[in-house]
């Protein structure tokens, strides 16, 4: 090999090392280790914060998030209730809240931690012939007993609604509006939400809880999945 091609291929080699992620595999005790200390039961779901730009997001998102936790055996808040309660105090937005402290959610609800939602991304985005509809979540548990943060996770997830373009141009870009207009932004936010509480320890109420400390869990998680 030429001094030219070895420099080159060594460029190379250091341009991908660089660039590659930090990721590591951890038990899940110790990547949450507040978790397993403080095992919280009843977890408040709070009107999502919403910094997308669209307005519908939170309201459409609220219906997305009690399953999975549930499913992952916690106790959660009914959240029409609660909802219901925060908007007769005027709390519309969890912005509102989110200077709260979270001991003031244990002395109202009895909630043993708190669940805050960041929509990132609610969007719809075209490009050429193509398109996709996209959802980015920022989930952060925190306690209500200590105000640490128990758990955070990221995802994005992006559903492709691109048209065939075997069809040609005109009918691809025809078929990629009718896919995006139709599909339904939340069933991309159940998605996003069942890949991100798949890595939360299990709850009180579910029939391996305590036994999957060691089970092993990507930090920084692959946050990002898409369907095509």
């Amino acid at each position: 090999m030429s001094k030219l091609k070895q420099i080159i291929a060594l460029f190379a080699i250091s341009t991908l090392l660089g660039c590659a992620p930090n990721v590591q595999y951890l038990t899940k005790r110790q990547a949450y280790p507040n978790m397993y200390e403080e095992k919280p039961v009843a977890v408040l779901v709070v009107p999502a914060i919403n910094q997308s730009t669209a307005a519908d997001a939170p309201d459409l998102y609220a219906s997305t998030i009690a399953e999975p936790l549930a499913v992952a055996g916690y106790y959660v808040f009914p959240i029409e209730v609660t909802t219901r309660i925060f908007r007769n105090e005027g709390i519309h937005d969890g912005a509102q809240i989110s200077k709260v402290k979270p001991e003031k959610f244990r002395e109202m609800f009895g909630a043993d931690a708190v669940m805050f939602v960041n929509i990132e991304e609610w969007d719809t985005n075209y490009y050429v012939i193509g398109g996709n509809v996209t959802v980015a979540l920022k989930f952060n548990l925190v306690s209500t007993h200590t105000g640490a943060t128990l758990w955070q996770e990221y995802r994005r997830q992006v559903i492709n609604t691109s048209g065939n373009s075997n069809s040609g141009i005109l009918a691809a870009m025809i078929e990629t509006a009718i896919k995006t207009a139709m599909q339904d932004y939340v069933p991309v936010a159940r998605i996003a939400n069942n890949t991100a509480i798949a890595v939360l320890p299990f709850g009180k109420y579910h029939p391996l809880t305590g036994q999957d400390s060691e089970y092993k869990t990507r930090v920084p998680a692959d946050t990002t999945t898409s369907q095509y």
